[in-house]
């Protein structure tokens, strides 16, 4: 029996409904929009509480985004939207060019290729739960895992009526993984008539990035029967990284692959090869196809191998991913009486997305690390091409052939994601105890099927026969050539060991909920509201890629299937007890709590509770106070994920190259010797390239465990509610967040510098070396290590004004200032913490600003509105390099016309986002492009023209 509990989230004064905590507000002016200080006619649920309320009184600090807030940022992805709030530490966007030439993260939830998350307080996507109507979604699928997160790429955006983001956890109300939030996007169920909008944008000065994006949807019936239909399109071209200065070679400010820095390849169009204990390439291509060997090296068509012979393949990647979605929805409701109503949902999404990496590096021999059989194949003194005379055999008289196979042009890895979810929901309400009841009963049914793409794979089982004996090279087969350079190697030749990569991954979800809420009997501050529920939960999650890579054979990552399950059945309980009102220093005084009992098949039974308390000493003036304890079950990615490779964008302390330690510290000398470097200095191998990490899942998981602390207020005066001012807010929130047993693997960065620097025996055993010295595997898969910690503060303010002879102006601030981020991880004698505020991780890319903010400024009057944001980023240091990232102010605009001779009915908008066009700063360990993608923007104005109708 696991025991925990967490507390839901307690807590606030709502802002009214206008002054939604979100990035440019919706104008109270807009035609759509509700009055400054309307209230609804009922109690309703919010997120955060499954108990019905007044939502001017929420139970919890929740950031509202609308639909007009989203169109305000010109941003056609839901994503690109919420990773801009402060208290958002970014996640997977279409910025990441992750093709699968980088592998599978230690998370056993693969690449994520062209999907969209979000991450919130730094714990990682899989620790924000994202719902769909206060119901959960199928998890996302990319043909390379299986995730444990939502993508938000698979909604259709033309059915988001507002997005509400609950910035601290929920588990009691809303199950597994909601420690960091929740993420609770709400659908248009009661739309009237049409809304439509078209939009194109692009990167001014670059003329790329090209983007269109439609929407349309429309709702019909009265108060028995209704339906809201709707669809979208969106397409994003590409940014390629050639077109950006900051991505030219693979290190900031680099010039050539000479440089000292390095991080260029050892594949090569002309080749490397490691040979007979020499260092050799190619002086140029040759026109025969089989060079002359001299082993002099003073004639013949072989040189010494040196840095300038490397190969740059930085500019071959993408900087923005292409990316195109088109879906649609339909909202039904049917309410036979007050007693019993239908609802039906369908949802359809599409996403064809593609990754670029440059020309695939091929390689062979034990040096290379493959991992496979490329690693064990000898080249036939038979062979046409070998210009070596003998045979060469991996170990003896080789240990690496490299070769960059431009002949068969660049890697592409096309995914095409298909997302169906069907939700029937049946409700009503009833009177009991002389209160409203309220029921529900829901199923959903989710299916997430993913298929990749992958052009320009080598099948090694054919290349051994290529390279093998002339006389075994008989039918199909055609002799294949390591050794001419570029040019040299035929179509007949790629035709036979080449194949298409095709990778498939689904998910399924079967989520049963029920639910009764009321009031039960009235204390002296009200009536004592009860919730109650039970779910049930079934989901599946396979990967399977191509058989040729199952049979170990392929020249790029290697991985093998997987497949898993899990069910969970679920009870909870919740209880608002309203005890004081209305008496001297207490407005009003309430304690609330939650519980939740959860069996999951995987690993048995826990039970999480939550805890609060809110007193209004004031009617103006709400304080909270808060603990819990919460849970996050394994996924079914890092159960039953299967071993691959991720290559990480590390450097390796045990290297004589420039910026290694092995010539300079002696302590460090010691220890990469006694972890198999050679002891003469010979291994050199340069900063700033890949090395690989072993990853997979691990079926002994247990759950993570957490508690959360938080204690906040939040100001709102009556008196600014009329006249100059129509509404004035200031929350400010403390949270404190302890995760224990957190599900990761051991950063392979921190393996590396713990061998080096204190020969930890724990981290030295999980690095394979070659006999050369270089890396051939890292230890990195998953296991429950030591824990995080984070603290920080939130404070926002928002403030805007009534009707002046000038228009209506807003001002809405809002930041995150981060106190204490800190990750334990095993060591052979206990633990070693290492804490990230004011850091630039690298690979994986995650920046810790110690502050980070966003504000906005926004005025209309008559049929003009006009809005301006800022966005503050304050500067970190990287943890592997000698670098400061500066601090960055970006800056977005923005102007809308309605005219009044269309009945106010149509808008026309232009925008430009980054208008000062900032670049972003540059680092040396992130994963590519020489910047953070989860953070920055890319270089260059954004601009941007839309017309709208009816919004």
């Amino acid at each position: 029996m696991i025991r925990s509990s967490r507390l839901a989230m307690v807590a606030g004064l709502a802002l009214s409904a206008q002054v939604a905590s979100a990035q440019l507000a919706t104008d109270p002016q807009t035609p759509t929009a509700p009055a400054a200080t309307e209230a609804p006619a009922e109690d309703i649920v919010v997120t955060g509480s499954r108990i019905r309320r007044d939502p001017l009184d929420q139970p919890s600090p929740v950031v509202t985004v609308d639909d007009a807030a989203i169109a305000r940022t010109g941003l056609s992805s839901v994503a690109d939207v919420l990773q801009r709030l402060p208290a958002s530490s970014g996640g997977l966007n279409s910025k990441f060019n992750s093709s699968g030439n980088f592998g599978n993260p230690p998370d056993g939830g693969g690449v994520g290729a062209g999907s969209a998350v979000l991450d919130l307080r730094y714990l990682g996507p899989k620790r924000t739960l994202v719902l769909v109507d206060g119901l959960r979604y199928v998890n996302g699928a990319s043909a390379s895992g299986i995730p444990a997160t939502v993508d938000l790429n698979s909604i259709p955006s033309s059915m988001i009526e507002r997005i509400e983001v609950l910035q601290s956890g929920a588990s009691p109300q809303y199950g597994s993984d909601a420690i960091a939030g929740v993420v609770n996007i709400i659908t248009k169920q009661n739309q009237k008539g049409l809304k439509a909008s078209a939009q194109y944008g692009q990167f001014l000065g670059d003329n790329d990035g090209k983007t269109q994006d439609y929407q349309l949807s429309y709702g019909l019936g009265d108060d028995h029967v209704h339906v809201v239909a709707g669809g979208y399109y969106t397409k994003q071209e590409a940014v390629s990284a050639a077109d950006r200065s900051i991505s030219q070679y693979p290190n900031p400010g680099q010039t050539s692959c000479s440089d000292p820095i390095g991080g260029c390849s050892s594949f090569t169009p002309l080749g490397r090869f490691l040979v007979n204990g020499q260092n050799l390439t190619l002086r140029g291509p040759v026109a025969s196809g089989r060079p002359v060997y001299d082993p002099t090296l003073a004639t013949g068509d072989f040189k010494a191998f040196t840095a300038a012979d490397r190969y740059n393949f930085a500019p071959f990647n993408y900087f923005l991913t292409p990316v195109e979605r088109y879906g649609g929805f339909v909202n039904a409701r049917a309410s036979f009486s007050d007693a019993l109503n239908l609802r039906v949902k369908a949802v359809y999404n599409r996403r064809n997305s593609q990754n670029q990496a440059a020309y695939l590096p091929l390689g062979i021999g034990p040096d290379v690390g493959n991992g496979n059989l490329l690693d064990t194949l000898s080249v036939d003194a038979t062979n046409p091409y070998n210009p070596f005379g003998v045979t060469l055999t991996p170990g003896q008289n080789y240990t690496a052939i490299f070769r960059r196979l431009v002949e068969a042009g660049q890697r592409t890895y096309s995914q095409q994601v298909d997302t169906m979810s069907l939700t029937g929901t049946l409700d009503g309400k009833f009177r009991l105890f002389g209160h409203n009841w309220y029921w529900d009963a829901n199923a959903v049914i989710g299916y997430n099927d993913a298929k990749q793409l992958f052009t320009g794979n080598i099948n090694a089982a054919k290349l051994a026969r290529a390279i093998g004996p002339v006389s075994q090279c008989t039918d199909d087969c055609v002799p294949f050539n390591f050794f001419g350079g570029v040019g040299s190697i035929t179509p007949a030749m790629l035709g036979y060991i080449g194949f298409d990569e095709r990778d498939r991954s689904s998910q399924t979800l079967n989520d049963y909920t029920a639910n009764l809420s009321g009031e039960l009997f009235d204390l002296p501050g009200g009536p004592v509201g009860i919730a109650i529920g039970y779910e049930h939960r079934y989901q599946f999650g396979s990967f399977t890629p191509d058989p040729v890579i199952q049979a170990g054979l392929g020249a790029d990552i290697p991985a093998q299937a997987a497949s898993g399950k899990f069910n969970v059945d679920e009870v909870y309980g919740e209880i608002r007890l309203p005890l004081l009102r209305d008496l001297p220093a207490i407005a009003s005084l309430e304690l609330n709590g939650a519980v939740r009992h959860s069996n999951y098949s995987t690993f048995g039974s826990n039970t999480t509770f939550s805890g609060g308390a809110l007193w209004k000493p004031v009617s103006d003036l709400l304080l909270r106070g808060q603990y819990a304890e919460s849970l996050r079950a394994p996924s079914i990615g890092e159960l039953y994920g299967a071993q691959s490779r991720f290559d990480a964008s590390i450097d390796d302390p045990c290297t004589s190259a420039s910026g290694g330690q092995f010539a300079s510290n002696a302590t460090v000398r010691t220890n990469c010797i006694a972890n198999g470097v050679p002891a003469g200095g010979s291994y050199a191998e340069p900063q700033g390239g890949q090395l690989p990490v072993l990853t997979g899942g691990n079926p002994d998981l247990r759950p993570e465990t957490a508690r959360t602390l938080l204690f906040g207020g939040v100001y709102s005066p009556r008196w600014a509610r009329g006249g100059t001012l129509s509404a004035l807010s200031l929350e400010v929130n403390y949270y404190d967040i302890k995760v224990e047993g957190a599900i990761a693997s051991i950063p392979a960065q921190v393996l590396l510098s713990r061998c080096a620097e204190t020969g930890d025996a724990l981290s030295c055993a999980a690095i394979r070396r070659a006999p050369s010295g270089i890396v051939t595997a890292i230890n990195g898969l998953l296991l429950n290590t030591g824990g995080v910690r984070t603290r920080g503060i939130d404070a926002t303010l928002t403030i805007r004004s009534g009707e002046t002879g000038a228009g209506r102006f807003g001002l809405y601030v809002s930041g995150n200032y981060l106190l204490k981020y800190a990750e334990s991880t095993p060591a052979t004698g206990g633990f070693t913490t290492t804490d990230y505020v004011g850091t630039e991780r690298g690979s994986p890319d995650q920046t810790y600003p110690h502050f980070k903010g966003l504000g906005t400024i926004d005025w209309s009057i008559g049929p003009v509105t006009a809005s301006i944001t800022a966005r503050y980023i304050d500067n970190v240091q990287e943890i592997s390099a000698d670098n400061e990232l500066k601090s960055r102010l970006y800056g977005d605009a923005q102007l809308q016309f309605r005219p009044r001779w269309l009945d106010s009915r149509f808008a026309f908008t232009f925008g430009v986002n980054n208008v000062f066009d900032k670049d972003p700063p540059a680092c040396f360990s992130c994963s590519l492009n020489n910047y953070d993608p989860t953070t920055y923007d890319i270089p260059g104005r954004f601009g941007y023209l839309r017309l709208s109708y009816g919004l």
